[in-house]
Protein backbone atom coordinates (compact mmCIF):
# COMPACT_ATOMS: atom_id res chain seq x y z
CA UNK A 1 0.00 0.00 0.00
CA UNK A 2 1.73 3.44 -1.33
CA UNK A 3 1.79 5.90 1.79
CA UNK A 4 3.59 8.17 -0.29
CA UNK A 5 0.96 10.80 0.59
CA UNK A 6 1.10 10.45 4.06
CA UNK A 7 1.83 13.66 6.03
CA UNK A 8 4.91 13.35 7.88
CA UNK A 9 6.17 16.63 9.52
CA UNK A 10 3.57 15.39 12.47
CA UNK A 11 6.25 12.30 12.95
CA UNK A 12 9.15 12.47 15.56
CA UNK A 13 12.89 11.58 14.19
CA UNK A 14 12.70 8.55 16.91
CA UNK A 15 11.15 5.72 16.81
CA UNK A 16 10.23 5.68 20.82
CA UNK A 17 8.55 2.19 21.95
CA UNK A 18 4.96 2.55 23.27
CA UNK A 19 6.09 0.95 26.32
CA UNK A 20 7.93 4.48 27.42
CA UNK A 21 4.21 5.35 28.55
CA UNK A 22 5.17 3.70 31.67
CA UNK A 23 8.12 6.17 31.99
CA UNK A 24 5.73 9.32 31.64
CA UNK A 25 3.38 7.67 34.30
CA UNK A 26 6.21 7.19 36.68
CA UNK A 27 7.50 10.51 35.82
CA UNK A 28 6.66 12.11 39.10
CA UNK A 29 7.57 9.97 41.81
CA UNK A 30 11.33 11.03 40.96
CA UNK A 31 13.44 10.77 44.58
CA UNK A 32 14.69 13.70 44.48
CA UNK A 33 11.27 15.54 45.19
CA UNK A 34 11.53 13.84 49.05
CA UNK A 35 8.99 14.07 51.85
CA UNK A 36 5.12 14.37 51.58
CA UNK A 37 4.98 15.19 47.55
CA UNK A 38 7.14 12.41 46.88
CA UNK A 39 4.43 10.34 48.40
CA UNK A 40 1.73 11.79 47.01
CA UNK A 41 3.23 11.01 43.41
CA UNK A 42 4.16 7.81 43.96
CA UNK A 43 0.28 7.16 44.80
CA UNK A 44 -0.53 8.69 41.98
CA UNK A 45 1.97 6.97 39.79
CA UNK A 46 0.83 3.56 41.12
CA UNK A 47 -2.97 4.64 40.65
CA UNK A 48 -2.61 4.86 37.09
CA UNK A 49 -3.86 8.30 36.92
CA UNK A 50 -1.34 10.59 34.21
CA UNK A 51 -0.74 13.92 35.72
CA UNK A 52 -0.15 15.76 32.24
CA UNK A 53 -2.36 18.44 31.02
CA UNK A 54 -6.10 17.85 30.30
CA UNK A 55 -6.84 16.88 26.74
CA UNK A 56 -9.64 16.70 24.46
CA UNK A 57 -10.27 13.43 22.71
CA UNK A 58 -13.54 12.96 19.97
CA UNK A 59 -14.58 9.30 19.22
CA UNK A 60 -16.18 9.02 16.68
CA UNK A 61 -17.52 5.70 15.00
CA UNK A 62 -20.03 4.45 12.74
CA UNK A 63 -22.34 2.99 15.44
CA UNK A 64 -25.76 1.89 14.39
CA UNK A 65 -29.16 2.24 17.23
CA UNK A 66 -29.07 -0.26 19.51
CA UNK A 67 -25.78 -1.89 18.48
CA UNK A 68 -24.53 -3.07 21.82
CA UNK A 69 -20.95 -3.83 19.95
CA UNK A 70 -20.02 0.10 20.32
CA UNK A 71 -20.74 0.21 24.22
CA UNK A 72 -17.63 -2.38 24.96
CA UNK A 73 -15.40 -0.01 22.34
CA UNK A 74 -16.93 3.01 24.38
CA UNK A 75 -15.94 1.62 27.62
CA UNK A 76 -12.50 0.23 26.78
CA UNK A 77 -12.03 4.18 25.46
CA UNK A 78 -13.49 5.70 29.07
CA UNK A 79 -11.06 3.56 30.83
CA UNK A 80 -7.88 5.13 28.91
CA UNK A 81 -9.49 8.63 29.10
CA UNK A 82 -9.86 7.92 33.14
CA UNK A 83 -6.20 6.68 33.15
CA UNK A 84 -4.92 9.43 31.22
CA UNK A 85 -7.04 12.41 32.20
CA UNK A 86 -8.60 12.87 28.71
CA UNK A 87 -11.58 14.67 28.43
CA UNK A 88 -13.63 11.76 26.09
CA UNK A 89 -16.12 13.14 23.60
CA UNK A 90 -18.22 10.45 21.83
CA UNK A 91 -20.56 10.55 18.71
CA UNK A 92 -21.94 8.14 16.38
CA UNK A 93 -23.89 7.60 13.26
CA UNK A 94 -24.30 4.90 10.89
CA UNK A 95 -24.59 7.28 7.72
CA UNK A 96 -21.51 7.75 6.38
CA UNK A 97 -21.69 11.64 5.53
CA UNK A 98 -23.59 12.27 9.09
CA UNK A 99 -20.61 10.64 10.51
CA UNK A 100 -18.24 13.18 8.25
CA UNK A 101 -20.54 16.08 9.79
CA UNK A 102 -19.53 14.35 13.77
CA UNK A 103 -15.87 14.93 12.96
CA UNK A 104 -15.91 18.19 11.21
CA UNK A 105 -17.90 19.44 14.87
CA UNK A 106 -14.99 17.73 17.14
CA UNK A 107 -12.35 19.83 14.39
CA UNK A 108 -14.77 23.08 15.25
CA UNK A 109 -13.87 22.21 18.83
CA UNK A 110 -10.58 22.56 18.63
CA UNK A 111 -10.03 19.14 20.05
CA UNK A 112 -6.76 17.47 20.84
CA UNK A 113 -7.02 14.22 19.12
CA UNK A 114 -9.45 12.27 17.09
CA UNK A 115 -10.50 8.70 17.02
CA UNK A 116 -12.49 7.58 14.45
CA UNK A 117 -13.64 4.48 11.82
CA UNK A 118 -13.69 3.73 8.79
CA UNK A 119 -17.05 2.11 7.77
CA UNK A 120 -16.50 3.77 4.45
CA UNK A 121 -13.40 5.41 3.84
CA UNK A 122 -14.43 7.56 0.80
CA UNK A 123 -16.93 9.90 2.64
CA UNK A 124 -13.69 10.37 5.62
CA UNK A 125 -11.39 10.99 3.28
CA UNK A 126 -11.96 14.65 2.86
CA UNK A 127 -12.91 15.73 6.56
CA UNK A 128 -9.65 13.57 7.87
CA UNK A 129 -7.65 16.12 5.35
CA UNK A 130 -9.27 19.25 7.31
CA UNK A 131 -8.28 17.11 10.69
CA UNK A 132 -4.63 17.25 9.54
CA UNK A 133 -5.07 20.60 8.30
CA UNK A 134 -5.78 22.06 11.91
CA UNK A 135 -2.70 20.10 13.58
CA UNK A 136 -5.41 17.63 14.58
CA UNK A 137 -3.45 13.85 14.62
CA UNK A 138 -5.97 11.53 13.71
CA UNK A 139 -6.22 7.31 14.67
CA UNK A 140 -8.41 4.72 12.99
CA UNK A 141 -10.20 2.17 14.86
CA UNK A 142 -12.23 -1.30 13.98
CA UNK A 143 -13.04 -0.30 10.77
CA UNK A 144 -10.51 0.61 7.86
CA UNK A 145 -7.37 -1.36 8.19
CA UNK A 146 -7.15 -1.40 4.60
CA UNK A 147 -7.39 2.25 4.40
CA UNK A 148 -5.87 3.82 7.23
CA UNK A 149 -2.54 4.89 5.58
CA UNK A 150 -3.80 6.11 2.84
CA UNK A 151 -5.72 8.78 4.80
CA UNK A 152 -2.85 9.73 6.42
CA UNK A 153 -4.24 8.42 10.17
CA UNK A 154 -1.34 7.81 12.05
CA UNK A 155 -2.63 4.43 13.27
CA UNK A 156 -5.05 2.06 13.54
CA UNK A 157 -6.27 -0.37 15.65
CA UNK A 158 -8.64 -3.42 15.08
CA UNK A 159 -8.75 -6.57 12.88
CA UNK A 160 -8.04 -7.34 10.08
CA UNK A 161 -11.00 -8.07 8.35
CA UNK A 162 -10.23 -10.51 5.45
CA UNK A 163 -8.02 -12.79 7.89
CA UNK A 164 -10.45 -13.20 10.06
CA UNK A 165 -13.10 -13.93 7.62
CA UNK A 166 -10.57 -16.72 6.24
CA UNK A 167 -10.06 -17.99 9.49
CA UNK A 168 -13.67 -18.27 9.98
CA UNK A 169 -14.13 -20.47 7.26
CA UNK A 170 -11.49 -22.36 8.05
CA UNK A 171 -13.08 -22.94 11.12
CA UNK A 172 -16.37 -23.71 9.23
CA UNK A 173 -14.40 -26.41 7.41
CA UNK A 174 -13.91 -28.43 10.94
CA UNK A 175 -17.59 -28.27 11.98
CA UNK A 176 -18.95 -30.11 9.15
CA UNK A 177 -20.89 -27.24 7.21
CA UNK A 178 -21.78 -27.18 3.81
CA UNK A 179 -24.29 -24.60 2.87
CA UNK A 180 -23.82 -21.30 4.96
CA UNK A 181 -25.48 -17.78 4.52
CA UNK A 182 -23.71 -14.80 5.43
CA UNK A 183 -25.96 -12.12 6.98
CA UNK A 184 -24.93 -8.58 5.86
CA UNK A 185 -26.30 -5.65 7.65
CA UNK A 186 -25.35 -2.76 6.23
CA UNK A 187 -24.53 -2.22 2.50
CA UNK A 188 -21.39 -0.60 1.74
CA UNK A 189 -19.72 -1.58 4.90
CA UNK A 190 -16.22 -2.51 3.95
CA UNK A 191 -15.30 -4.38 6.48
CA UNK A 192 -18.44 -6.48 6.92
CA UNK A 193 -18.02 -7.42 2.76
CA UNK A 194 -14.70 -8.05 3.79
CA UNK A 195 -15.27 -10.37 6.15
CA UNK A 196 -18.00 -12.88 4.20
CA UNK A 197 -14.97 -12.78 1.39
CA UNK A 198 -12.92 -14.33 3.88
CA UNK A 199 -15.11 -16.94 4.29
CA UNK A 200 -15.93 -17.53 0.84
CA UNK A 201 -12.12 -17.65 -0.09
CA UNK A 202 -11.35 -20.71 2.14
CA UNK A 203 -15.19 -22.38 2.91
CA UNK A 204 -15.01 -25.67 1.02
CA UNK A 205 -19.11 -25.77 1.15
CA UNK A 206 -21.41 -23.19 -0.78
CA UNK A 207 -21.65 -19.03 0.31
CA UNK A 208 -24.30 -17.05 -0.27
CA UNK A 209 -24.59 -13.20 0.81
CA UNK A 210 -28.59 -11.91 2.55
CA UNK A 211 -28.38 -8.52 2.93
CA UNK A 212 -30.29 -7.18 5.95
CA UNK A 213 -31.78 -3.92 7.21
CA UNK A 214 -29.27 -3.85 10.09
CA UNK A 215 -31.33 -0.89 11.76
CA UNK A 216 -34.48 -2.88 11.64
CA UNK A 217 -34.15 -6.26 14.22
CA UNK A 218 -37.90 -7.34 13.31
CA UNK A 219 -36.92 -7.11 8.96
CA UNK A 220 -33.43 -8.82 10.28
CA UNK A 221 -35.33 -11.52 11.72
CA UNK A 222 -38.10 -12.16 9.42
CA UNK A 223 -35.78 -12.07 5.94
CA UNK A 224 -33.51 -14.62 7.63
CA UNK A 225 -36.72 -16.78 8.49
CA UNK A 226 -37.85 -16.52 4.54
CA UNK A 227 -34.24 -17.41 3.49
CA UNK A 228 -34.24 -20.97 5.63
CA UNK A 229 -37.61 -21.86 5.12
CA UNK A 230 -37.06 -21.06 1.15
CA UNK A 231 -34.22 -23.01 1.08
CA UNK A 232 -33.92 -26.38 4.04
CA UNK A 233 -30.11 -27.04 2.84
CA UNK A 234 -28.85 -23.89 4.55
CA UNK A 235 -27.07 -25.75 7.35
CA UNK A 236 -25.20 -22.41 9.02
CA UNK A 237 -26.10 -19.00 9.32
CA UNK A 238 -23.28 -16.55 9.87
CA UNK A 239 -23.74 -13.80 11.38
CA UNK A 240 -21.66 -10.40 11.37
CA UNK A 241 -22.54 -9.03 14.83
CA UNK A 242 -23.66 -10.27 18.16
CA UNK A 243 -27.34 -8.96 17.79
CA UNK A 244 -28.00 -10.27 14.76
CA UNK A 245 -26.55 -13.60 15.69
CA UNK A 246 -29.14 -13.56 18.54
CA UNK A 247 -31.67 -12.72 16.15
CA UNK A 248 -30.48 -15.47 13.29
CA UNK A 249 -31.11 -17.98 16.36
CA UNK A 250 -34.93 -17.26 16.52
CA UNK A 251 -35.39 -17.27 12.73
CA UNK A 252 -34.00 -20.94 13.02
CA UNK A 253 -36.47 -21.43 14.90
CA UNK A 254 -39.31 -19.61 13.48
CA UNK A 255 -38.59 -21.60 10.57
CA UNK A 256 -38.21 -24.83 11.54
CA UNK A 257 -34.48 -25.21 10.60
CA UNK A 258 -32.25 -26.79 11.96
CA UNK A 259 -29.18 -24.85 10.77
CA UNK A 260 -26.10 -23.91 13.46
CA UNK A 261 -25.36 -20.12 13.99
CA UNK A 262 -22.02 -19.07 14.33
CA UNK A 263 -20.87 -14.95 14.56
CA UNK A 264 -18.37 -12.52 14.25
CA UNK A 265 -18.12 -10.54 17.52
CA UNK A 266 -19.50 -10.53 21.53
CA UNK A 267 -21.47 -9.33 23.85
CA UNK A 268 -22.66 -10.74 27.28
CA UNK A 269 -25.92 -12.69 25.76
CA UNK A 270 -23.62 -14.07 22.89
CA UNK A 271 -21.38 -15.45 25.54
CA UNK A 272 -24.17 -16.93 27.09
CA UNK A 273 -25.62 -18.28 23.57
CA UNK A 274 -21.85 -19.91 23.20
CA UNK A 275 -21.80 -21.65 26.95
CA UNK A 276 -25.19 -22.80 26.03
CA UNK A 277 -25.07 -24.57 22.31
CA UNK A 278 -27.34 -22.24 20.84
CA UNK A 279 -24.14 -20.70 19.37
CA UNK A 280 -21.87 -22.61 17.56
CA UNK A 281 -18.43 -20.59 18.20
CA UNK A 282 -17.94 -16.58 17.41
CA UNK A 283 -14.85 -14.53 16.66
CA UNK A 284 -13.79 -11.62 19.20
CA UNK A 285 -11.48 -8.97 17.98
CA UNK A 286 -11.68 -7.43 21.40
CA UNK A 287 -13.60 -4.26 21.12
CA UNK A 288 -12.73 -2.69 24.29
CA UNK A 289 -9.06 -3.04 23.27
CA UNK A 290 -9.75 -1.10 20.57
CA UNK A 291 -11.85 1.73 22.36
CA UNK A 292 -8.74 1.39 25.30
CA UNK A 293 -5.56 1.66 22.90
CA UNK A 294 -7.05 4.42 20.40
CA UNK A 295 -6.93 6.71 22.93
CA UNK A 296 -4.29 5.94 24.75
CA UNK A 297 -2.21 6.47 21.59
CA UNK A 298 -3.50 9.75 21.28
CA UNK A 299 -2.54 10.68 24.45
CA UNK A 300 1.13 8.97 24.26
CA UNK A 301 1.80 10.87 20.71
CA UNK A 302 0.51 14.09 22.36
CA UNK A 303 2.91 13.78 25.66
CA UNK A 304 5.85 11.34 24.35
CA UNK A 305 5.46 11.34 20.68
CA UNK A 306 4.85 8.00 20.40
CA UNK A 307 2.94 6.11 17.33
CA UNK A 308 2.36 2.09 17.35
CA UNK A 309 4.09 0.39 14.28
CA UNK A 310 5.82 3.11 13.59
CA UNK A 311 2.70 4.67 11.35
CA UNK A 312 3.73 1.55 8.80
CA UNK A 313 1.85 -1.47 10.53
CA UNK A 314 -1.60 -1.62 12.44
CA UNK A 315 -2.22 -2.91 15.71
CA UNK A 316 -3.81 -6.16 15.36
CA UNK A 317 -6.55 -7.44 18.37
CA UNK A 318 -7.96 -9.92 16.81
CA UNK A 319 -9.39 -12.59 15.47
CA UNK A 320 -9.77 -14.80 18.36
CA UNK A 321 -12.53 -18.02 18.59
CA UNK A 322 -14.65 -18.27 21.02
CA UNK A 323 -16.15 -21.66 21.27
CA UNK A 324 -17.02 -24.18 24.16
CA UNK A 325 -13.79 -24.55 24.80
CA UNK A 326 -12.83 -21.37 26.39
CA UNK A 327 -15.95 -19.42 26.61
CA UNK A 328 -16.47 -20.16 30.45
CA UNK A 329 -13.70 -17.90 31.11
CA UNK A 330 -14.39 -15.36 28.53
CA UNK A 331 -18.11 -14.84 30.43
CA UNK A 332 -16.12 -13.82 33.20
CA UNK A 333 -15.12 -10.51 31.62
CA UNK A 334 -18.13 -10.31 29.19
CA UNK A 335 -20.34 -10.24 32.52
CA UNK A 336 -18.49 -6.60 33.30
CA UNK A 337 -19.22 -5.62 29.77
CA UNK A 338 -15.45 -5.60 28.80
CA UNK A 339 -15.47 -8.35 26.27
Amino acid sequence: MDCSSRPRSRRPAPLVAVAAAAALTLAGCSSSHGGKKAEEEAANAAAGKADTPRMTVALVTHQAPGDTFWDTVRKGAEAAAAKDNVKLVYSADPNAGNQASLVQNAIDQKVDGIALTLAKPDAMKGVIAKAEQAGIPVVGLNSGVSDWKKLGLLEFFGQDESVAGEAFGDKLNTTGAKKIVCVIQEQGNVGLTQRCDGVKKTFKGTTENLYVNGTDMPSVKSTITAKLKQDDSVDTVVTLGAPYALTAVQSVGDAGSKAEVATFDLNKELVKAVQNGTIEFAVDQQPYLQGYLAVDALWLYKNNGNYSGGGEQPVLTGPAFVDKSNVDKVAEYAAKGTR
